[in-house]
């Protein structure tokens, strides 16, 4: 059984999720969100009659603050927190993690994500691509699914898949979109991920942003084009070296333009997705792309 919480991010619902898992009659997580949220998810555990304490093993999508900020509090509580190779080092030591986002958010930033305190090594499990993780006889496979981050895994637990931020951002079953923040955004092996995705031909995505997923085959379709118009639209100011600041109004209108054709009207709703997917992050991490890797091919 695959329990969805809602850490009411900013004081959103349906923004940021983590999941908590039966297994046996043990409990594991499925990201944390930030620490800022830490207090909404000890509330949301409450209701299964949980505490941190009984989280014994926690599995991060990837090292991102809103999927794995709060991973340093539960590993104070004893879990084993499980992460992809290049996700470990900078768990053990967020130093220079933390002070990169810093200088984006400044003054927000504890706001935002809260805080972020080093993991002792012996608590981090680096994860190989289809290794296959017991818990109490439930079996959880990690799938390396670079293209959003390097450091990006996808959750294979029965039938499901915990996506991360690779299968997108979906608010109410309504349009789902890529989130493309910097640094690690390559559309190529974002495809290949979604191929990953599609040869296990799970019955189910849960997002992290936000929810159930049914119809699978359908949605990574809509995922992989509107990735490649995103892209495609960020190009043409990559090649001409716009600045980011100036092309970031127009992308956003553009956005809100591509949600809103989709029937996503109610500001509240236009709200969530630019929380949970900032449009400027896209302008930054696409631009990123084409510069750096895009236009070299």
């Amino acid at each position: 059984m695959i329990h969805t919480l809602d850490l009411q991010f900013l004081d959103s619902t349906s923004t940021i999720a983590a999941f908590l898992v039966e297994a046996g009659d043990e409990y594991i997580l499925v990201e944390t969100g930030p620490h800022s949220t830490l207090p909404q998810l000890k509330k949301a555990m409450v209701q299964y009659g949980i505490e941190l304490t009984d989280i014994k093993h926690v599995f991060l999508t990837h090292i991102h603050f809103d999927h794995a900020g709060a991973a340093w509090a539960l590993a104070k509580h004893g879990a084993t927190i499980h992460v992809h190779p290049q996700g470990k080092r900078h768990l053990q030591d967020p130093t220079r993690l933390y002070e990169s986002a810093r200088r984006i958010y400044q003054d927000k930033m504890e706001y935002l994500w809260g805080k972020m305190e080093g993991i002792a090594e012996e608590q981090l499990h680096i994860c190989a691509h289809k290794e296959i993780i017991e818990v109490n006889g439930l079996k959880i496979k990690a799938l390396h699914t670079p293209g959003h981050a390097v450091h990006h895994i996808a959750w294979r637990i029965g039938d499901a898949i915990m996506t991360g931020d690779v299968a997108g951002v979906r608010i109410k079953d309504e349009l789902v979109v890529p989130p493309c923040p910097p640094p690690d955004i390559h559309v190529a092996d974002w495809r290949r991920s979604l191929d990953i995705l599609r040869a296990e031909n799970a019955d189910v995505f849960y997002l992290t942003h936000f929810g159930k997923v049914e119809s699978t085959v359908q949605h990574l379709v809509d995922l992989e084009r509107l990735l490649l118009d995103w892209a495609n639209w960020i190009k043409p100011h990559a090649e001409a070296d716009r600045p980011v600041q100036e092309v970031i109004p127009e992308f956003t209108a553009y956005v809100q333009g591509q949600l809103k054709t989709a029937g996503i009207t109610d500001a509240a709703d236009l709200e969530r997705y630019e929380k949970a997917n900032p449009s400027w992050m896209s302008v930054a991490g696409l631009m990123r792309y084409w510069k750096k890797i895009g236009l070299q091919q």
